[in-house]
């Protein structure tokens, strides 16, 4: 069940504080003046940004965050090209990496090779003769390439966050989610999908492929017709169920359970929790009444989906075409060494992160970070106390679970252990990743049974990104995050607030949002409210979701209130506790404008100017149906409409950005 980090989104739009030159706090060649601000903030103060910024042909989104990645990107590539002028001993951390680049870039090899990386399990797939065969596939493909039917991870029990869990989820969708398969204005991507599959059966050798092509959507489209949706999907409640083993291969006789579970190696599982019952009931009947030739077909097109990026170019094109272009929009493929980069940075990322962290995080920033985080819990506990919805009771213990957060900053104390991963050059790429995933995986699942490891990171620390995890109550903001805009050591501490503060406080929000709320101090999934209260809660997010569904993102498409919710109360809450920790710092002073604005204004600009993007219609249509987060623009533009203090910054009584005091919700 992989339902339970709660990652929020993050970006950044200016070269890193590592030049030379200084990152300037606030920049007004940002600015789009002939657009009143009272009419559309965001435009106001990005739309210089934008014209400056056009989107990339290899981008179907390009922001903030992406400068910020293409930055880091350069930056890790440097580290890899040079350990390639280098000899590395056998075995090594420099060989493992310097190996999978290497290979990456290589194209005159891996056009040599074309299908012949998977032609011998392509081959024992399509030759399944009976249902018997099944369970050492499926094994074999959960190990080290993907998910089909259905998933098995570990992770924290939700009810005993102590001890690490076996959970079975719903997978297997190659689309990625149901609507495609359901609705019928997607008719158009579900046909790009069957010309997409038709290309890889072809580009494998599959015989009779169209009708392979037909086996893999009967299959697919039955799966979406019980998968839960993505609103579902956040109620984590729900998806707690724990069956004992011996019941649960009694409730979904699909497979050799045993044989199964010994392959996973969780030989010795006593108890599994089942995240979505109807979708894994449903996986478990498709597997005992769909023809094998739909079923292998299905599994071989799992295969090839998930090797294609690592194969020929004519692999790799069909895979662009539909999932870059046709999903998202975007014009041209990433150039090789960004994608031959990649690999290694996610295979190895804890090592790619140390090397990273001593060369490019200095010390100063963490500290600077941790007084931050301090002041921003200060400023959340005083919100606590001020709500007038909540509960003495019910405040107490919010307040407990605000002072146990544990902060994570820049980087793991200790670093994964990367010695039992073999690379061997001479293996093909793809066979070189399938060795890494199954190591991966083989490294989850020696979880199983033990103690939870709370020391462990689930972001590398060059990840531009931050997270809360409700079941270690912790907040994390990895090293690369902690550059301008977010944190700049030039910039006066309004912008800083508006910034980073802003992605503190939403973090250490998410602790007391829609979900994370419902886990204690401790990390368990408890109800610690009274009734009361959560009525009083449920009745001001229901106001949230309502305000976000009436926003039309493109014409005849509404955004999803209830799918970005947990992220939308984590942007109005990070925006009032910084704004409050800021206010806290100057302690009654009064600071003069700067540049002409004033604190408050700077605070507000300086978290608009996160967000600056342009995106295509095809990725905005993509986000809406599976993005937890809300778009740029709506992050701005929709949050600030309920803040008081905004409207008191700029002196706004009218125009579109202004929302009648009736209609507005603050919830923390």
């Amino acid at each position: 069940m992989k339902r339970i980090i709660i990652f929020a989104a993050a970006t950044a739009i200016m070269a890193s504080c590592q030049n030379k030159s200084k990152t300037p706090a606030i920049d007004p060649a940002n600015f789009d003046e002939t657009v009143a601000l009272n009419e559309d903030f965001y435009q106001h103060f990005t739309g210089g940004w934008q014209a400056r910024n056009p989107l990339k042909p290899e981008y179907s989104r390009y922001g903030a965050f992406d400068v910020l990645s293409e930055n880091n990107q350069i930056r890790i590539n440097d580290l890899f090209s040079e350990m390639t002028r280098k000899s590395a001993a056998k075995g090594s951390v420099d060989q493992k990496i310097s190996d999978l680049y290497k290979m990456g870039l290589d194209s005159v090899r891996l056009n040599a090779e074309g299908a012949l990386p998977v032609a011998q399990t392509v081959g024992r797939i399509m030759s399944i003769a009976g249902r018997d065969e099944l369970t050492d596939v499926i094994a074999d493909m959960h190990m080290s390439v993907a998910n089909p039917f259905f998933s098995l991870s570990v992770e924290s029990d939700l009810m005993n966050s102590d001890a690490y869990a076996l959970y079975v989820g719903q997978s297997g969708l190659g689309m990625g989610n149901r609507d495609y398969y359901l609705e019928e204005e997607n008719a158009p991507k579900r046909e790009a999908y069957r010309e997409y599959l038709g290309k890889l059966f072809e580009l494998a050798g599959v015989e009779n492929a169209g009708q392979a092509v037909d086996g893999v959507l009967r299959v697919e489209t039955a799966l979406a017709e019980k998968a839960w949706s993505n609103v579902e999907l956040r109620n984590m409640q729900a998806q707690y169920n724990p069956v004992a083993v011996a019941d649960f291969e009694a409730q979904y006789p699909c497979i050799d359970w045993k044989a199964y579970f010994a392959a996973m190696g969780v030989p010795e599982a006593q108890t599994v929790i089942v995240a979505q019952p109807s979708a894994v009931a449903n996986a478990a009947e498709l597997l005992r009444t769909a023809s094998v030739e739909d079923l292998r077909s299905y599994l071989a097109a799992q295969y090839l989906s998930h090797a294609a990026p690592y194969l020929s170019d004519e692999f790799y094109a069909a895979s662009f075409e539909f999932f870059g272009r046709t999903m998202s929009g975007t014009q041209e493929p990433k150039p090789r060494w960004k994608r031959a980069m990649a690999v290694p940075n996610g295979v190895l990322s804890e090592a790619v992160g140390e090397m990273y962290v001593a060369k490019y995080f200095p010390e100063r920033d963490k500290v600077r970070m941790l007084e931050l985080v301090k002041n921003l819990q200060t400023a959340l506990g005083q919100h606590i106390d001020e709500l007038d919805w909540m509960s003495d009771e019910t405040k107490a213990r919010a307040q407990e679970k605000l002072a146990t957060f544990t902060v994570k900053i820049g980087y793991p104390d200790k670093w994964k252990d990367y010695s039992t991963l073999e690379i061997d050059p001479g293996l093909s790429y793809w066979e070189n990743i399938v060795r890494a995933n199954r190591w991966a995986t083989e490294d989850a699942m020696s979880k199983y049974g033990k103690s939870v490891d709370r020391d462990e990171w689930f972001m590398s620390p060059q990840t531009v990104n931050a997270y809360y995890n409700p079941t270690t109550n912790e907040i994390c903001f990895p090293a690369a995050i902690l550059q301008p805009p977010f944190y700049n050591p030039d910039a006066d501490d309004a912008v800083n607030y508006g910034a980073i503060g802003v992605v503190i406080g939403h973090e250490m929000t998410h602790g007391f949002d829609d979900q994370g709320r419902g886990f204690d101090k401790d990390g368990n999934m408890n109800n610690w409210w009274t009734d009361a209260d959560s009525e009083a809660f449920k009745a001001k997010a229901d106001v949230l979701v309502a305000q976000f569904d009436a926003i039309e993102v493109l014409p005849g498409m509404h955004a999803n209130g209830a799918l970005c919710l947990g992220e939308n109360i984590a942007d109005q809450g990070g925006l009032r506790v910084a704004y409050t920790a800021m206010h806290n710092a100057m302690n009654g002073a009064e600071v003069a404008p700067v540049d002409g604005f004033t604190p408050e204004q700077r605070f507000y600009i300086a978290y608009a100017t996160l967000w600056g993007q342009n995106i295509r219609d095809e990725e905005i249509a993509r986000l809406t149906k599976l993005d937890v987060h809300s778009l740029g623009k709506w992050r701005v533009n929709a949050t600030l409409r309920n803040l008081q203090s905004f409207y008191d910054a700029f002196g706004i009584t009218d125009g579109a950005m202004f929302m009648p005091e009736e209609e507005r919700v603050v919830i923390w």
